[in-house]
């Protein structure tokens, strides 16, 4: 680890210091060499999921599988990075005093970020990607779930530095997945300039808790669907169903859907038919009092509403309009996602105004929330805090700033 995080420290002059064509050229050899060797990373891939069988749910299994196509998307989100603005020595602002002294604000690499993250292989390409182009070096810890995966992974991506002429230390993966690794990590004052978590709850929380870097907590998404008594039913289904159901083991997942008391006698069994009785993988419902007076389900427990399942379950609650639906999420929501399905403009006015998080929508579906989505290319993590970065994590949010001032023998 001592020699990762020194050569890391050593590199970053040399990362930072690269044109956006050399970036350019690196990232596109990155993405080619993850297709060259994508059997390699298959039959890696293969090793993972045989021994994590029986050991994690169906659901986070998915999460660990990579298929060609899966690996097509790894590179075509590198290529998506490529074409990208480079972040680096963007004026940010600039202002001209009146005795002629200019002052610049301009965007510069945070330096060396490290990345703790679990069992996702695709985060492995998307990390890396991110940092090259923001022209940072890069440290990547992941689960042992996934190392072999991550492993072959960054031996492609290295290949492809290699034939770009860049320095193969611009990434970095720790062999160690022990707790010991990670916490080496979270307290390498002078190597590390940024650390970021991107993973389960334990995960978040023991790195805010022991971190001496800086460390931005990002990824744990409790998002709610409110369904407003004004709104389109056939809407709502349809967003709920995809929020829910499209991928559930990710962040940007429903977890929670809350439901206007006075239009819930008509809308749960449509829910119900929906989400139960009409699915292949039916959804387990966790209702209120009130909602298991209407459809059945399971009674929801004391911490269904602060539960983020990442699986086939859906907490629902009824309420009493808009005002306690952003009460509710208030109290329980982990500032990731957040939803209102309605008709109502004044409704919508205040759920986004009174909604504080990342991301607020007034008709569509949470799973949005993705830096690909939302034109970043990819994205390092979901920012769930306000410092400095907020939502999905791009090429800007990898950056800091520094002043320059050009002067004319200006004295004070």
């Amino acid at each position: 680890m001592q020699q990762m995080l020194s050569a890391a420290k050593a590199a970053k002059k040399t990362v930072s210091r690269l044109s956006t064509q050399q970036k350019n050229d690196a990232l596109e050899a990155m993405a080619q060499a993850l297709l060259d060797r994508q059997e390699e990373i298959l039959a890696a891939n293969q090793l993972d999921l045989q021994a994590a069988q029986g050991h994690i749910s169906d659901v986070m299994l998915d999460r660990l599988r990579l298929t060609p196509e899966r690996i097509q998307g790894m590179a075509q989100g590198i290529r998506d990075v490529v074409q990208l603005p480079d972040p680096v020595g963007r004026v940010i602002e600039e202002n001209t005093r009146s005795d002629g002294l200019l002052i610049q604000k301009v965007s510069v690499p945070m330096g060396v970020i490290a990345i703790i993250y679990e069992s996702r292989p695709n985060v492995t390409s998307d990390a890396a990607a991110l940092a090259l182009k923001s022209g940072n070096v890069c440290i990547l810890r992941g689960g042992k779930e996934a190392f072999r995966s991550a492993n072959a992974i960054v031996d492609a991506l290295k290949e492809g530095l290699r034939r770009a002429g860049v320095t193969e230390d611009a990434v970095n993966l720790v062999q160690d997945t022990s707790r010991d690794s990670a916490t080496a990590l979270m307290t390498a004052n002078g190597y590390v300039d940024l650390l970021i978590p991107r993973g389960g709850t334990g995960l978040i929380n023991a790195c805010l808790r022991n971190a001496t870097v800086p460390c931005i907590a990002t990824g744990t998404g409790i998002c709610h669907v409110y369904v407003e008594k004004t709104a389109d039913q056939d809407m709502a289904l349809n967003i709920i169903e995809n929020a829910k159901t499209s991928r559930p083991s990710v962040c940007n997942a429903e977890e929670v859907l809350l439901v206007d008391r006075s239009i819930a006698e008509e809308f749960l069994p449509k829910l119900h038919k929906r989400l139960v009785l009409d699915r292949q993988q039916p959804v387990e419902l966790r209702l209120d009092a009130y909602a298991q007076s209407i459809i059945p389900g399971t009674p929801a427990g004391e911490k269904d509403f602060d539960t983020e399942f990442l699986d086939y379950i859906l907490a629902v609650k009824c309420v009493d309009g808009v005002e306690e639906a952003i009460s509710h999420i208030s109290a329980h929501s982990t500032g990731h996602s957040e939803a209102i399905v309605t008709r109502d403009e004044a409704a919508a006015q205040l759920f986004t105004s009174c909604v504080d998080s990342a991301a607020v929508y007034v008709n569509a579906s949470t799973r949005f929330t993705d830096g690909g989505e939302f034109g970043l290319g990819c994205e390092m993590g979901i920012s769930t805090q306000k410092l400095h970065a907020r939502g999905p994590m791009g090429l800007r949010e990898l950056c800091s700033y520094h002043y320059i001032v050009h002067g004319n023998g200006h004295i004070r």
